[in-house]
């Protein structure tokens, strides 16, 4: 079983405006709220393939119970920290001009966490990684917890043979990388800070990966807007690939990056290659962006996009 970890899990409310500005008042149609946060967002792919998943992380206050509820109330297994102070809400603008979508993503911060909270926190991700064959840990922390949160908890999977996949930002991800993870899986600025430079050819993927790679990360895979780079080892087989998507006209890419994750593990926890895995990722990726929900995507459409995604083999950066 999958198990998803979401520390700063948050209610996402999306809302459509026309020509927004800042400044104006603007109307729009009731908008959708739905629970987010990048762990969340990859068990909803998850389940969404059929795959056995159990989402876990932080959730306090009246927002916390919505998050839990709604989970509940859509079928994913889920099993939450409680804490007392009131878990985030991100509002989600979507602006349509000329047929053009441009996200705004209003993000709060999250809840501070006490110690003893974090405490529970850590007991609980402990019993719940006796039952997993691979954990995903995803997103920003909240406040006072300590930036080397996932370093811990990849190490601890590792004393327990439990395979890691890490997608964060900033400082939890640089030290979180670290602890060698088996996957790693940030977006093209988030591996533009955590490499170091800016990537504005397929050279400068291919370094960023081998970076990457270098700070302790098994494999990667850098996600951008035509679908991702990455560098995956196949036993003693190192194959760096890139996988391209059709154009589509988006509604929304919030969450599509959790959705490509998504299809590349459940491809691979079916036996599927490397190359065969991504071209799967970069449909569900694809199929994401034609919904408002973040990371929510129908299986039928990845299939069908699935035939039109691209995957080549990506040139060794020079040594």
């Amino acid at each position: 079983m999958f198990l998803t970890v979401t520390l700063n899990a948050a209610m996402d409310k999306t809302l459509q405006v026309a020509n927004l500005q800042i400044g104006l008042r603007h109307r729009c149609a009731p908008g959708l709220v739905e629970p987010g946060g990048k762990g969340i967002n990859v068990a909803r792919g998850l389940k969404a393939l059929g795959e056995p998943v159990i989402a876990t992380g932080l959730a306090g206050g009246r927002t916390g119970t919505q998050i839990v509820d709604a989970l509940a109330d859509q079928g994913l297994l889920n099993d939450f920290q409680r804490i007392r102070n009131e878990s985030r809400t991100t509002t989600v603008l979507v602006d349509l001009v000329g047929g053009i979508s441009r996200p705004t993503e209003i993000v709060e911060y999250g809840p501070e966490v006490s110690p003893e909270e974090c405490a529970q926190l850590w007991e609980r991700y402990s019993y719940l990684l006796g039952g997993a064959t691979t954990v995903v840990l995803s997103g920003s922390l909240p406040r006072r917890v300590g930036e080397d949160w996932y370093a811990t908890a990849i190490r601890e999977a590792r004393r327990r043979d439990v395979p890691t996949v890490l997608d964060s930002e900033g400082q939890p991800l640089r030290v979180g990388v670290a602890a060698e993870p088996d996957l790693v899986a940030p977006n093209q600025a988030e591996a533009e800070e955590l490499a170091g430079f800016e990537f504005a050819s397929e050279m400068d993927f291919s370094m960023g990966l081998d970076t990457i790679v270098g700070l302790g990360a098994r494999s990667a895979i850098i996600t951008r807007d035509s679908g991702c780079v990455a560098l995956v080892r196949e036993g003693a087989v190192t194959r760096r690939l890139v996988a391209t998507g059709p154009t589509l006209e988006a509604i929304s890419r919030a969450g599509s990056g959790d959705a490509l994750l998504a299809g590349y593990l459940a491809a691979r926890r079916g036996g599927r290659d490397a190359a065969d895995a991504l071209r799967q990722a970069v449909a569900c990726g694809a199929a994401s962006t034609q919904t408002q929900v973040a990371g929510a995507f129908d299986p039928r459409d990845a299939t069908v996009l699935a035939a039109k995604v691209t995957v080549d083999e990506l040139a060794a950066a020079p040594t």
